[in-house]
């Protein structure tokens, strides 16, 4: 029976200082660079015939290390579709500042509701509309043709 591996990228820039990052292409710290390669190390093992992964450089650049560390030379098919969820106006703002302008309790619905979105951004439904017909349509068939699939994006 194929897998599906869902990996998160490492630790970019702003996670490290807090911002919500969205669809803001920015690239992995040292760190996220380090939790790549020990993701490579905990995947080696794995028989991963093909992989995915948006477009955004932290999520290319964690996959590259994976692949680099695996020694893998596999199909990489990048997407946009699976770029993180668009956080709009929020892009790039400390969270802790945006809890402190509009109060905690709208940035946790912005954040956490499944049909409220940031101002100007996707909420969790515009992003699961967006990533799942892509889903069934590009990734899902592959799995059907036992293909083990590894996705490298930002997960929520």
């Amino acid at each position: 029976m194929p897998f599906l591996i869902l990996l998160r990228h490492g630790q970019s820039l702003w996670n490290l200082e807090n911002r919500f990052t969205g669809e803001m292409d920015i690239d992995l710290t040292q760190l996220g660079e380090q939790e790549a390669r020990l993701a490579g190390i905990l995947l080696e093992k794995y028989g991963i015939d093909m992989a995915y992964t948006s477009v955004l450089k932290r999520a290319i650049h964690t996959l590259e290390i994976i692949l680099k560390e695996t020694g893998k030379d596999i199909p990489v098919i990048q997407s946009s579709t699976l770029n993180e969820r668009n956080y709009g106006n929020l892009q790039g703002l400390n969270k802790m500042e945006t809890e402190n302008k509009y109060g905690a309790n709208l940035v946790l619905l912005w954040r956490r509701s499944y049909d409220t979105s940031p101002p100007n951004g996707e909420s969790l439904k515009n992003t699961f509309d967006r990533v799942v017909p892509y889903y069934k349509k590009e990734i899902e068939p592959n799995l059907k043709s036992n293909k083990n699939i590894l996705i490298v994006a930002s997960w929520q």
